[in-house]
């Protein structure tokens, strides 16, 4: 196929996620993309695609719009609340135009029309991996791993906070407040974005629980790693 051995040298290393309710599709695409990146996983409506995004990180998302439990539009706008750096690839029917607008207006920017022209596919997964390798690494999914300092790490995958080979016990809360600001090592948080992220995992929290979760939470990270910023926010202070 035109474009694979380049494609190859960028998506080694890459996960997909791939949402397709048509089981021979999703079978036989699978089949074909297996051969070009690190990890795909697949699922047959939105709803488990979600789940699966909350629990791992995804370089790219190759989405169908409709398909049961939760659709694809739907879906791009969770995915677009918890990461908006999201790279998300949309598989159009003929008759599903009338979802295109929503679609472009929340930035999806690559569709490709069904029945699917693998090379088309192959070549806007080679035009996506490019421009995540010449992503400045900020704005990348973050790292597996992040170190709060010698002996402090938090597992973004496995949602463990490490003391050593030691798992500290987190709350559920304390996860989701890592969770984010780890997305972003550095980055600072505003209190708004924090709460919206919480709601975008399905639980509530306001400014006041935030200081109280906080307080809690530093009394099991390293003393430094959760930085304040008055009147703005907090932020992870990694080091690596």
């Amino acid at each position: 196929m035109t474009h694979s051995k380049e494609l190859l040298q960028y998506t080694g290393n890459l996960k997909l996620l791939f949402a397709e309710d048509h089981q021979e599709l999703r079978e036989s695409t699978v089949e074909i993309l297996k051969n070009f990146f690190k990890t795909i996983d697949a699922v047959d409506d939105g709803d488990k695609a979600l789940a699966l995004y909350k629990n791992s990180i995804y370089d790219i998302v190759l989405t169908d719009i409709r398909m049961p439990n939760m659709d694809g539009v739907e879906l791009a706008q969770k995915l677009y609340e918890i990461n908006p750096q999201q790279s998300i690839i949309i598989l159009s029917a003929h008759d599903e135009s009338k979802y295109l607008i929503p679609l472009i207006n929340m930035g999806v920017s690559h569709f490709i029309k069904k029945p699917i022209d693998y090379q088309e596919l192959i070549a806007v997964l080679l035009k996506v991996s490019k421009k995540l390798l010449n992503t400045p690494r900020s704005l990348q999914p973050a790292p597996h791993i992040i170190n709060l300092d010698k002996n402090h790490r938090y597992d973004r995958e496995n949602k463990l906070l490490l003391e050593g080979e030691e798992s500290i016990y987190l709350t559920k809360y304390e996860i989701i407040f890592l969770d984010i600001l780890t997305s972003q090592s550095g980055k600072i948080f505003p209190n708004e974005d924090i709460v919206n992220y919480y709601l975008s995992q399905e639980e509530s929290i306001d400014a006041q629980n935030i200081r109280k979760l906080v307080s809690k939470l530093r009394k099991k990270v390293p003393a430094d790693s959760i930085e304040s910023v008055y009147g703005v926010g907090y932020r992870v202070v990694a080091n690596s």
